[in-house]
């Protein structure tokens, strides 16, 4: 079993030096060893391993980015909403139109063909 070591241990050169007294980052790098970027302040993550950004909180940030994802707008809520009420009214159209039409089949002015 190999032992991983850092960056810094391995003596390849870094951005920050190998005596830079900051946090490093630490997260599991696809190579197995640890990355050794200097981490953000809020949760002692780099940049590429989740400490940049929280995401959004606010109501008008969460709109921005859902509007940012939308790609046609076929299935947003209102689309949804409006289809549903149109198949309910067509439904409603055709179950009236069929009454109708066994009421002129059993008065005899139309043919059941």
């Amino acid at each position: 079993m190999s032992i991983t070591k850092c960056i810094s241990e391995l003596g390849r050169p870094t951005r920050f030096g190998q005596g830079w007294p900051g946090k490093r980052c630490l997260a599991k790098t696809r190579k197995g060893t640890l990355c050794q970027s200097p981490a953000v302040k809020n949760n002692g993550r780099c940049r590429l391993h989740g400490g940049l950004s929280t995401g959004a909180t606010t109501s008008e940030g969460l709109k921005r980015i859902s509007d940012a994802n939308r790609k046609h707008g076929r299935y947003t809520k209102e689309n949804l909403a409006a289809k549903r009420r149109t198949v309910a009214v067509g439904r409603r159209v055709k179950g009236e139109l069929k009454i109708l039409e066994l009421n002129l089949i059993n008065a005899g002015l139309i043919s059941r063909n």
